[in-house]
């Protein structure tokens, strides 16, 4: 057996710190032409190369929140990463978990989490929790703070309030089976029914499910140019969520913002179960698009090359 396919084990260290082994994720979304999974697209861009999607990353840390939290973290936990190093092919990575300490108001445990690079780089960055809707999560927090964009091009239509409702969502069986087939940390739960009654979704598959539904935000009639995830929170309010059953999604978006180099736009996600009315789990993300590899930021990459 080789290192990168070991069990799974906690890895404990002083002051209550614990970690994950250390893994190696694919790209597996290479194909992408003009997406930053792509070489030629991420190296324009000024990456080291088609990055691994976060999402993948993401998916490190259930053993670990299981450790710390029990399985009451896939029905009522959270999970809230900011990304801030993008990650290429078979680079190792390893995720860090502090314990967990009770929230003010009693109703939350939470613990500071992240993710670093082999050579020493820190991937992502937020908090993990179980207990009530997590409102002072990593990135809850962070939307107290967004600034006042001051001249869109790329989102210049899109504002906060703009909803979409009554999404149908998803994910069949072969779906869920391929997805097994490259998970980087599998878990018995997402093939086995004997501990949920039927196999659950890992988060990556609950990630996409969702991000089909909030692409109907989008206008399909607009180009939006080259796009990057720079936060992602997901809240289990009832789940976990299983393949092969019909859910709602209704999405919204709640800030739109810029940076010197991106726009973006922060988007809350819910689904729910037609047949209870419960909402099973909630996606905050952020979406940042690219300004210099987009047409309406012309004269941004042509500074940017002249300064090469």
């Amino acid at each position: 057996m080789t290192q990168a396919n070991a069990p799974f084990r906690v890895i404990e260290q002083e002051g209550g710190l614990v970690a994950g082994p250390m893994r190696w994720p694919r790209n597996l979304l290479t194909d992408r032409k003009g997406s930053v999974y792509e070489d030629s697209t991420a190296q324009e861009m000024g990456l080291r190369g088609g990055t691994v999607g976060a999402p993948l990353h993401m998916e490190q840390f259930p053993p670990l929140l299981t450790h710390l939290f029990g399985l009451d973290w896939w029905r009522r936990g959270n999970l809230s990463l900011y990304f801030r190093y993008a990650t290429t092919d078979r680079e190792g990575v390893q995720c860090f978990a502090v314990a967990p300490q009770r929230d003010a108001d009693g109703g939350v445990r939470r613990s500071e989490v992240w993710i670093d690079h082999e050579d020493g780089h820190r991937v992502a960055d937020g908090t993990a929790a179980v207990g009530n809707p997590d409102t002072g999560s990593a990135l809850r927090r962070r939307l107290d703070h967004i600034p006042k964009p001051i001249g869109l091009r790329i989102l210049e239509h899109m504002h906060a309030g703009h909803e979409v409702t009554e999404i149908a969502t998803r994910v069949d069986a072969d779906l869920h089976h391929q997805r097994l087939e490259e998970i980087v940390e599998p878990l018995a739960a997402y093939a086995s029914d004997d501990e949920w009654g039927a196999p659950i979704l890992p988060p990556g598959l609950v990630f996409d499910s969702l991000l089909r539904a909030s692409t109907k935000l989008l206008d399909p009639e607009r180009e939006y140019g080259v796009g990057l995830f720079g936060a992602i929170e997901l809240q289990f309010f009832d789940g976990p969520m299983f393949p092969e059953m019909d859910y709602i999604t209704r999405c919204k978006v709640v800030a739109v913002s810029e940076t010197p180099k991106t726009e973006y736009a922060w988007v809350e996600t819910v689904t729910s179960d037609p047949l209870t009315g419960n909402d099973v789990v909630g996606m905050l993300m952020m979406m940042r698009w690219l300004k210099a590899a987009h047409p309406l930021w012309a004269e941004l990459a042509e500074n940017e090359t002249r300064s090469d």
